[in-house]
């Protein structure tokens, strides 16, 4: 049984009252989520661009690649496509999938498709009215010692900046 508390533009939270497989029967706060996909892009020097966006649940200005919510029917390809364009000002000629991550299975069913973006381009930038976005571009050594120093702390730009060395090499991309 799920009882709605609120309907809003990231999802739908509730409370889920479901019968856990030892038998127990437990009321749970559930957010319901439509789900996202993410990108990486990877440019052919082996330079990674990120962005610097602020976002006040996480405490401010954080570093991440972009990422956003799936439109209704829209597929996750195509809307890593779309946010890498809006947010990062790139257009990729490729898109490699390299995971459907569970963000956070405690409280929320969303799943992020994150891709690995190649053969980029320049476009235009379009963020969204509410995005406060600051494009930078570094090595994907640099980006990865960031992670270790606690720079990045963001998960899925830990996950996928972890995972671009060997899928880059499989895709036969260059690496900084």
């Amino acid at each position: 049984m799920r009882q709605v508390l609120h309907r809003g533009r990231v999802g739908e939270f509730g409370l889920e009252t479901v019968t856990l497989p030892n038998g127990l029967e437990v009321t749970l706060e559930i957010l319901r989520h439509p789900g996202a996909a993410a990108v990486l892009p990877l440019h052919d020097d082996g330079t990674v661009t990120l962005i610097h966006q602020y976002r006040h649940a996480g405490g401010g200005m954080i570093y991440e690649i972009p990422a956003g919510k799936l439109d209704p029917g829209e597929s996750p390809e195509v809307c890593a496509g779309r946010e890498l364009e809006e947010e990062a000002g790139l257009h990729a000629g490729k898109l490699l999938p390299l995971i459907a991550l569970k963000t956070t299975p405690a409280f929320t069913d969303e799943v992020i498709h994150i891709y690995l973006a190649t053969h980029l381009e320049a476009v235009e930038a379009a963020p969204e009215a509410d995005e406060v976005i600051q494009v930078l571009r570094i090595p994907l050594s640099e980006a990865l010692a960031w992670i270790r120093s606690g720079r990045i702390t963001d998960g899925k730009t830990v996950v996928a900046l972890l995972m671009a060395p060997q899928a880059a090499a499989e895709a036969g991309a260059t690496v900084a």
